[in-house]
């Protein structure tokens, strides 16, 4: 087995001052800008009590220890697939064990995906309604949409170089938050009492539809997937230990929130509490650095939703999709029709919804399915790969499963406040993965393998054969064969039937996508001397298949190796060196007449192929010269005709 290349990258796995600090620019935007919102939630337009305050703000306190400190932090941080998070990381770590968990997989990647598309509405418009402080009747969509449609077409262009400055101005933003939260918290420390559990416990049972109130303390800790998602860039280290900082910088800030509401007992609040409690000299600048804030935490929230498609794309949960990578930096690719879903996706919700007071009522429904999806996944992986305990397990499932029920629950009342919208969009999203990973396993099962040994003296026969027009000095087919010694009957009907092919050397590869997120290995197996070679690619999840670059890799290997004689068998070519030339030949499905399929079968099969029309061709996904390829269609018998007796007249 040799390695094409070392692709993977520890540089921020190591505590550093440096990860400390990107983590505060990648990792913490969406939760680190729930202080926008959160507070103004929970009052809402009710009379402000000790007990509406209190209990908020002890149930946020103990949301974000027990949610976001102790799940995430500290115990799903260690579920890393070779420094990699995620829910699709996650799966990865335990589909060989049981491939059915991979429908938990997909609902909670479809849900992150659709609860993302209101994430940076709610963030920018959060932060540019300040502006209303100044002018109450100003209509804030225009500029929000702006921004978005900025943000959104920038993404082209990569976000390497405005990326070093997300850490610095989070940094700035969470200091800024710190010293707000501070300032209000000396004039009433009695806001700390609601650190007591029990003030949570009194607003979830004695005040009026007090438990419903944890739809908007739930926004407090929707950020938290995230932490996990983006383990991969910062490292575990970095994050648990600048998560001391943030959680800091976010208590001190909602404390003094709740401070500052509390000087209204007895009276509704207008505005937002967070703007309010700014002092008037100091708004502007606090409006400034709160929409810098809302940029970058949709920024990350735009990269994570490229990684998870990438993911999805690799694990056969998702259709072909062009890929682009603008720069060199290690986790940076653009995926242009996921850009144009979100991008339109995130201006429907400005324009429907107008103002970040009614897309709260529509957050965090779709986020809480994700939660509860991961928990499923992890207490798999702590029992089935860790070996933890089964009572350890147990526990920590039941207690989770109760919270983030509550949670689903509570936000199920927003359904018809704007919930339907990420449910709708989730459940598009699933529908895809559906149709896409069902047709994948339909047709894995039903593809014909036969034994390569029996085709062996054919292809050597085939390739001397000088009475057949030489279709290429050699000749490449994709194989989806796991066994070296099978292969497609497609395959051998093309070479030998559809259009005789005759080459000097037959290669067939085989692709493997395996758990790890960055491997980039290959097996060279050469099953008849100078005549046929097989090359197995093991390739990570994560791993872009750039399959002609990768194969001319190997092939300079094997010569520079003395293993294959690649210059040109033509006489007038070879005796100059000249290099052969190849072709890829690949073979595009279509679905087949002469089928009798059950309803269920016909309809995944017939959106798997209206699907297939829009995504990228085979050879595009697979990284192949244009140039230098062959595209047969191939019919897919699924299921053959009943057998029939056809009577000859005379």
């Amino acid at each position: 087995m040799s390695s094409i290349s070392d692709s993977k990258s520890n540089t921020h796995s190591k505590l550093t001052a440096a990860g400390l600090l990107i983590s505060l620019g990648i990792i913490y935007g969406d939760i680190g800008t729930s202080p926008l919102y959160v507070m103004k939630a929970i009052a809402g337009d009710r009379p402000i009590s000790e007990v509406l305050i209190l209990g908020g703000l002890s149930c946020v306190f103990w949301t974000l220890t027990l949610q976001t400190t102790i799940k995430y932090v500290v115990i799903t941080l260690r579920a890393d697939n070779n420094g990699e998070g995620g829910i699709f990381s996650l799966f990865a770590l335990i589909r060989r064990r049981n491939p059915n968990l991979v429908w938990p997989a997909m609902i909670g990647g479809a849900a992150l995906l659709a609860d993302g598309i209101i994430t940076p509405p709610i963030s920018v418009s959060s932060a540019i309604e300040g502006l209303k402080i100044y002018d109450p009747s100003l209509n804030t969509i225009p500029i929000v949409i702006v921004i978005i449609l900025a943000l959104f077409l920038v993404q082209r262009f990569g976000t390497n170089i405005v990326g070093k400055l997300f850490g610095p101005i989070m940094f700035v933003w969470f200091f800024m938050l710190a010293a707000l939260g501070l300032n209000q918290l000396v004039d009433n420390l009695s806001v700390l009492q609601a650190i007591n559990p029990m003030w949570a416990y009194h607003l979830l049972t004695e005040y009026p539809e007090g438990f419903w109130l944890l739809g908007a303390v739930f926004l407090c800790t929707t950020g938290a997937e995230a932490l996990y998602s983006d383990l991969g860039h910062c490292g575990r280290p970095n994050i648990r230990i600048s998560w001391i900082f943030v959680k800091l910088a976010l208590i001190l800030n909602y404390f003094g929130q709740g401070a500052w509401i509390l000087k209204h007992s007895g009276y509704q609040i207008t505005g937002n509490p967070f703007f309010g409690m700014m002092p008037d000299a100091f708004l502007p600048y606090g409006i400034v650095i709160a929409t810098m804030a809302a940029i970058i935490a949709s920024q990350a929230l735009i990269s994570g939703s490229y990684t998870l498609i990438s993911e999805a794309l690799r694990l056969n949960l998702w259709p072909k999709v062009l890929i682009k990578y603008p720069t060199i930096k290690k986790g940076q690719l653009f995926i242009p029709s996921t850009n144009i879903m979100m991008m339109l996706g995130c201006i429907f919700v400005v324009l429907v919804f107008k103002e970040s007071s009614n897309m709260e009522a529509a957050y965090g429904l779709a986020i809480s399915i994700t939660m509860m999806m991961t928990s499923l996944l992890l207490s798999y992986y702590l029992l089935v790969i860790k070996r933890i305990s089964i009572i350890w397990v147990g526990i920590f499932f039941s207690i989770y499963l109760v919270i983030e029920f509550s949670f689903l629950v509570a936000n199920l009342e927003k359904f018809m406040h704007g919930g339907y919208f990420t449910l709708i969009a989730g459940g598009m999203l699933m529908f895809i993965m559906t149709i896409w990973y069902t047709a994948y396993r339909i047709k894995r099962r039903l593809t014909e393998y036969v034994n390569m040994e029996d085709y062996l003296p054919m292809l050597k026969e085939l390739s001397q054969d000088t009475s057949i027009q030489k279709y290429s000095t050699h000749l490449v087919y994709l194989t989806g064969a796991e066994n070296h010694r099978k292969i497609e009957s497609k395959i051998m009907y093309s070479i030998f039937q559809k259009q005789p092919k005759r080459a000097d050397i037959y290669w067939f590869i085989h692709i493997d996508v395996v758990d790890e997120p960055y491997t980039l290995e290959y097996k060279v197996r050469t099953m008849l001397d100078d005549d046929v070679i097989r090359i197995d690619f093991k390739l990570g999840f994560r791993v872009e298949h750039r399959i002609n670059l990768f194969f001319r890799k190997v092939v300079e290997d094997l010569v520079n190796g003395g293993e294959v004689d690649f210059t040109s068998r033509y006489t007038s070519l070879n005796k100059r060196n000249v290099i052969g030339d190849f072709r890829f030949v690949v073979l595009e499905k279509h679905l087949s007449n002469d089928n009798d399929l059950s309803a269920l079968e016909q309809f995944t099969m017939d959106w798997y192929f209206l699907l297939k029309q829009v995504s990228l061709s085979e050879s595009s996904a697979f990284g192949l010269d244009t140039s230098s390829i062959t595209v047969e269609k191939v019919p897919m018998v699924i299921s053959p005709l009943e057998a029939f007796q056809l009577k000859r007249m005379y």
